[in-house]
């Protein structure tokens, strides 16, 4: 399996929104059961698609400020950043198929 990449506080700036390419960025906590149900998906995406995406794990319990920058309410939230710039979100764990989808519809946008 693909071990995603984690970013914090301190390099969620460089990592996230000084990517080259989009980053799909997972607001998850370790209380969280859904987020821990989507992390073999999100790892099939990072392989899957490492040429065109990265996939990055935030705690929100350890990152407060990132969490509360971008008003993550509830977990897990999926967030598609491009350019420094947010261009896509979804709340709740979602089946590999149904995410693939989407985020191919939002990359679309970014071709």
């Amino acid at each position: 399996m693909t071990e995603l990449l984690t970013a914090d506080e301190a390099n969620f700036d460089q990592v996230v929104l000084g990517a080259d390419k989009p980053v799909l960025v997972d607001f998850w906590a370790q209380w969280c059961p859904p987020c821990h149900q989507i992390v073999p998906i999100l790892q099939q995406v990072a392989a899957e698609r490492a040429d065109r995406l990265t996939v990055v794990k935030v705690n929100s319990d350890e990152n407060p400020a990132i969490s509360a920058k971008y008003r993550v309410m509830a977990l897990p939230t999926l967030m598609l950043f491009h350019h420094g710039e947010l261009i896509w979100s979804v709340v709740g764990a979602r089946p590999k198929a149904k995410l693939l989808k989407e985020l191919d519809d939002a990359l679309l946008t970014v071709v």
